[in-house]
């Protein structure tokens, strides 16, 4: 009996919202965007998300940078100052720290670069022979170069691996290898082509954008010589195991190359690639919840139409109410009744919000701010979106229910 009760009940429910189509079409819509709204901003965020990671994973998880200065906190140093870093300590790194594989000295500058009657301004890295180890290069098969060697890197030969944006701007269309480039006069004799890995995803813009040469040849013809500091060394761990051992073993050797006191704050930084990574998923968790919260106020505007709906529809309806009651109906089965209303309004709105999130997370990669991230729906984000504004139809539907149900028989009757 009570399964027949909720059917009819149901059936009510359902022709009485097919009365007005349009006004329900309307009442649903801020359902349908809200739970839209918040698949497609929790698509982006757990997109950006993998993105990140993607990234991370290919420059390597076993990957230190160590750079002179303390870590910032609070937007002071905690350090004792900053020592300027020398390149004698690479060598110290590879002979005293068993864990560490492959060190590079990083050198860096901005300058323009010329080809025949193109120009292009862009990042030259002086680094050694093990630098595309270390960050995971590779060459791209399209072209037949290859990295430069350590006997280039000892002699201070003026050769270059260019990343793939500089090709892009500087060789449309044709192969650069064994063209000569003019970096401040100096003339770069082109011998590989890294391929690509895309954005950075951060104020540093795209990572193919460079040029990489021997840290000799860049020191000493683009940065004058002497002995100047280093902007940071790249270091590659044993494995991804041995990641934390090789970061405690430099640490320790730069606070001894640094003769720093026991207790005193390091002067330097050595920061691990997998932290950095696991820092900014975080930070892309922050924004999916932060986009997700946003979106999701919208639902909260769809269920007060709802309510703003139930109310009129109660309003509107006093005299059907009042007859119900007095041929038998139950408190109950007005509440029910107008609660399944809300519900349906609700659950069919989420529906078909659930379709436009997954629609709009799909088209969103052929709009140009942003086709570089790769929209993933999840069925969490689904399940979450689509509780929710069956939440909201409870939540807003109840008061318009309630107050039918406990609506006087006999002045619902006389009500004209």
């Amino acid at each position: 009996m009570k399964l027949k009760r909720t059917i009819r009940i149901f059936k009510l429910s359902f022709r009485a919202l097919t009365r007005n189509k349009m006004r329900t079409a309307l009442t649903m819509l801020g359902i349908i965007i809200g739970v839209g709204a918040v698949i497609a901003m929790v698509s982006i965020g757990a997109g950006a998300r993998q993105g990140v990671e993607a990234k991370f994973n290919a420059m390597g998880t076993n990957n230190l940078t160590v750079s002179s200065g303390s870590r910032m906190t609070g937007g002071a140093q905690s350090g004792t100052g900053t020592i300027p870093l020398k390149l004698e300590v690479v060598q110290l790194i590879l002979d005293r720290c068993p864990s560490v594989a492959f060190a590079s000295p990083v050198y860096q500058t901005r300058n323009q670069v010329i080809f025949e009657n193109k120009n292009w301004n862009t990042l030259i890295q002086g680094v050694n022979e093990d630098f595309d180890i270390i960050g995971n290069w590779t060459l791209d098969s399209t072209y037949a170069g290859r990295f430069f060697e350590q006997a280039e890197v000892d002699s201070g030969a003026t050769v270059c691996v260019l990343g793939a944006d500089t090709v892009t701007n500087l060789f449309p269309g044709s192969d650069p290898i064994g063209q000569i480039i003019r970096v401040r006069d100096v003339p770069f004799t082109v011998i590989g082509v890294l391929k690509a890995k895309g954005q950075s995803g951060g104020p540093g813009g795209s990572r193919d954008d460079m040029i990489l040469a021997p840290y000799t040849a860049v020191l000493e013809r683009l940065l004058g010589g002497g002995t100047l500091t280093l902007n940071s060394i790249q270091i590659s761990a044993v494995d991804e195991e041995s990641t934390d051992s090789a970061m405690n073993e430099v640490t320790e050797l730069m606070r001894e190359y640094n003769k720093l006191e026991p207790g005193a704050s390091d002067n330097f930084t050595v920061r691990n690639m997998a932290d950095i990574a696991e820092s900014a998923a975080d930070s892309t968790n922050i924004l999916t919840v932060l986009l997700g919260s946003i979106a999701s106020i919208s639902l909260l505007v769809g269920g007060i139409g709802i309510m703003n709906i139930m109310l009129v529809s109660v309003s509107e309806r006093i005299r059907e109410i009042g007859i119900r009651m007095a041929i038998g109906a139950q408190k109950i089965d007005i509440l029910v009744q107008f609660l399944f209303e809300a519900v349906v309004l609700s659950v069919v709105g989420g529906i078909l919000g659930i379709l436009l999130g997954f629609g709009t997370s799909k088209l969103l990669h052929y709009i140009p701010m942003f086709a570089t991230i790769t929209t993933i729906v999840s069925t969490g984000s689904v399940l979450l979106a689509f509780g929710f504004s069956a939440f909201v139809g409870i939540f807003f539907g109840y008061y318009p229910a309630s107050k039918a149900a406990h609506m006087d028989p006999i002045e619902a009757l006389r009500y004209e």
